[in-house]
Parts: C-alpha cells; sequence; structure tokens
C-alpha cells in the first residue's frame, strides 16, 4: 500500500488548537472597541475579531478533528501491527511522488487555515502563523503515527518536504501579502492493462490493472488521493504579479499563470514493480515493459483568485477551487529522454 495524500487531509480540524494558542495574543493586540458591530453577510470576512465565528470555527475544528483522527485510525492502522517508535528511509519511493504530496497538502492546508483565520477578523500576521502552526502540526501529527507503524515508519524526508510547503505559502507572504506562486494538482486516471504479471510460483498473477486497483482504490475519489500514476503536482506561477511592478502598462491578464508540474509512470510499487501476494509468492512487472520515469512539465494555466468579479459567492468558489490546474495544453519532458505534446492536459 502507498504512502498516502490523502492521510494529510485528515486533521484538518486541529486549526481549532492553534486558533485556541493563538486567540489571546490576537485579542490583546485588538482594541476593545474594534470588536465589530456591523451584521456581517456570511460569505464577508470581518475587519477585526469576531469572537463569534472564532469559536464556531474552534469548535467546528475540533469535532471534525476528532472524528477525522478516529476515521484515520479505522482505515490506516488498526489493521497494522504497532511497534516502538522508529525512523524509515522512504527517499526517492514512489519516485517522490508521496512526497511532492506532503508538500502540497502542506501548502494548501496553511492557505485554508489562513483564510479561514482571515474571515474570522484575525490580523495578517497571527493569521499566517496560525496557518504555518496548523500545517506543521497536521503533518507531524501523521508522521509521529506512521513512526509508531511496523509498515512506515517516521520519515524525515516527509518532514522536509512539510516544511517546503508551509514555507512556500508562509515566504510568499512575508514578502509579497499574497500568493503569487501556487501550488496545484491535476489527475488523468490511466487506463491499466490487463496483461498479467509475472510470478514466481504459486497461482496465477493479478493483471496489472488488478494491481493497480488493490494499489489506488477503484472509486474517484480515492484514486484521486491516491494514485500516483495519475496525479501531477505543478507550481503555477502568476505571470502579471511578477511582471507589472517593472511594467504598470502591460496587458498580460491578471488571472494569467505558467504551471511547472511534476509527475510519474508505471508506479506498482514503492521502489520496485514487484510485490508480495497474499499466498506469499513474488509477482513483477518487466522493466522493458513498465519502465518508471519521472515526468516534466509546463502549461499556461489560470489563477482564480483573480479574476474580477464582485460576487461573493463566486470569489469564495474560486478561492476553494485554486487548488485544481486547470485542463489545457502541455508539454512533457520525461526522464526516458522523450519529449511529449499535448492538446489538453490534465
Amino acid at each position: 500500500m502507498p504512502k498516502r495524500f490523502g492521510e494529510e487531509r485528515a486533521g484538518f480540524g486541529l486549526v481549532s488548537i492553534v486558533f485556541l494558542l493563538l486567540f489571546a495574543i490576537n485579542t490583546a493586540a485588538q482594541p476593545a472597541d474594534s470588536l465589530p458591530t456591523k451584521r456581517l453577510h456570511l460569505l464577508e470576512p470581518a475587519d477585526s475579531l469576531h469572537k463569534g465565528r472564532f469559536w464556531t470555527c474552534a469548535a467546528g475544528g475540533a469535532a471534525i478533528y476528532g472524528a477525522a483522527a478516529v476515521g484515520l485510525y479505522q482505515a490506516w492502522y488498526k489493521d497494522y501491527e504497532l511497534i516502538g517508535f522508529h525512523t524509515f528511509n522512504d527517499w526517492a519511493e514512489w519516485k517522490d511522488m508521496d512526497k511532492m504530496g506532503h508538500f502540497i497538502t502542506t501548502y494548501t492546508e496553511c492557505r485554508l487555515v489562513y483564510n479561514g483565520a482571515r474571515w474570522t477578523g484575525m490580523r495578517r500576521r497571527p493569521a499566517l502563523w496560525t496557518g504555518v502552526a496548523v500545517g506543521a502540526f497536521l503533518q507531524a501529527t501523521v508522521e509521529v503515527m506512521d513512526g509508531f507503524s511496523a509498515k512506515w515508519g517516521f520519515s524525515w524526508a516527509d518532514m522536509g518536504f512539510n516544511t517546503a510547503g508551509l514555507g512556500l505559502f508562509a515566504a510568499q507572504e512575508l514578502a509579497w501579502q499574497e500568493q503569487r506562486i501556487m501550488a496545484k494538482i491535476s489527475y488523468t486516471r490511466p487506463n491499466y492493462p490487463n496483461e498479467f504479471a509475472y510470478t514466481l510460483g504459486g497461482p496465477p498473477p493479478m493483471t496489472v490493472a488488478q494491481r493497480a486497483r488493490e494499489l489506488y482504490g477503484v472509486s474517484f475519489a480515492e484514486s484521486f488521493l491516491k494514485d500516483y500514476n495519475a496525479l501531477s503536482i505543478w507550481a503555477s506561477v502568476n505571470l502579471h504579479a511578477f511582471v507589472s511592478p517593472r511594467r504598470p502598462d502591460t496587458r498580460l491578464p491578471k488571472w494569467l499563470n505558467i504551471a511547472v508540474g511534476y509527475g510519474a509512470e508505471n508506479l506498482y510499487g514503492g521502489f520496485k514493480n514487484e510485490w508480495t501476494d497474499e499466498a506469499g509468492n513474488l509477482n513483477f512487472l518487466p522493466e522493458d515493459k513498465y519502465p518508471r520515469y519521472r515526468q516534466f512539465f509546463i502549461s499556461p494555466d489560470i489563477d482564480f483568485t483573480r479574476i474580477p468579479t464582485r460576487s461573493r459567492v463566486l470569489k469564495t468558489v474560486f478561492s476553494a477551487l485554486n487548488f485544481i490546474k486547470i485542463p489545457a495544453p502541455a508539454l512533457e519532458i520525461n526522464t526516458r529522454g522523450k519529449v511529449k505534446g499535448y492538446w489538453f492536459y490534465w
């Protein structure tokens, strides 16, 4: 079973814990007469700390975290042996696609928590450190849980990519007070063949398609979280934000981005395309037919948050969708030395 994209998202509700830690700091810096008095639209950010929103977020976060923690244990750890805390060197496993999952997950956690904190009226700097603290705490929590699992272990490589994700978010907020480089994701599941794998003894081997279903699930939701062959991770750069300070008259659309992506193909095992079935027999796929390789992409993209609109509903929807790389033409260069063009890649 691969290390997970989905597991890192299980603890979004921990926002409540760090909100509580920063609540006293933020209210101490907030003048008593600055608390909002007007009636706010649900989607309108408060211009000063709104206690009702704050405590709603804290209570909701605690409830979500409790449910997510139980669900995570039931789904990932219950059926596996627990041992003493230990580390695990998983560098280059899954061609580092799991590491990219840690990167985008931590970045997204920081961004969403920051936006939520700003919605409550929290000031920019405390909201920034709230997002960073929550993102770091969530990922560290999952790594510690992995550290007690015999099947996995605490990974310093994972922690490094967690740090890179929160660092990308924090550095941009500190430098520009905006996100000019967005971490995004795209998904196209391959048509897995029904060709049989090779096996050393035992019953007939499973097909490639069966192996993919065993690893990555069947449903769209499960596959979207776990299928390393289907996912690409992108750094989407807003062109206008970098050009306009030097050329205020630029005609570049404010929403136009250029995205650089990373993916991998033919991943049916962590380090090699081989696995042991329930009967203890070794199954494998030949390297000449299923070579494992890395992919690098470049493609146009859109920053939804920079599309002009006065609608609060659309602004909220655009912000929520901004972790998705739009389908668009793309150019691929891979480690097999090949260059491919796509009219439509997602």
